[in-house]
């Protein structure tokens, strides 16, 4: 009977072993995209189209909430996103024109402003997801916005 125990036991070992050698090999797929930058820094890349979801409250509740699109073009450590589209009325913001700036680190967003249909600046809080594909921020009583990597 002890043999069968320390058989079994030797067994269960040698199979949790052999599932966690191969799950640490699995490529992961919730790695963060990043640009390597002339200076050898390494820092999230942000640039591409992203799908953005606007809920305009507070101040700007009668902006409304609707979809949008932004391309970001990424410059070292700074950013800067436009909009693809116009923003339907009564907003006033225009396709080309600026929406969001900010800068990156490797570990994500360091700093970002949205910009308002009228030019003004925003000041935001923001949360990026662990892959950095979907990036929630609030820019307090005025609008939240979820941007979706396309």
């Amino acid at each position: 009977m002890n043999r069968r125990t320390t058989i079994a036991t030797i067994c269960m070992l040698a199979v949790i072993a052999w599932t966690g050698a191969v799950s640490a090999q699995a490529p992961s797929s919730s790695a963060m995209k990043t640009v390597k930058l002339p200076t050898g820094e390494e820092v999230f890349d942000l640039s591409g189209t992203w799908d953005v979801k606007v809920e305009n409250y507070g101040n700007y509740a009668n902006y409304g909430s609707y979809q949008q699109t932004f391309q970001i073009k990424q410059e070292g450590k700074s950013f800067k996103a436009i909009r693809l589209q116009d923003s339907p009325p009564p907003s006033t913001g225009k396709a080309g024109s600026g929406s969001a700036l900010g800068e990156v680190d490797k570990s994500g967003i360091r700093k970002l402003d949205l910009i308002s249909g009228g030019g003004s600046l925003l000041s935001a809080k923001w949360q990026v997801s662990k892959d950095g594909n979907r990036i929630d921020i609030d820019a307090p009583n005025f609008v939240r916005q979820t941007w979706t990597r396309k």
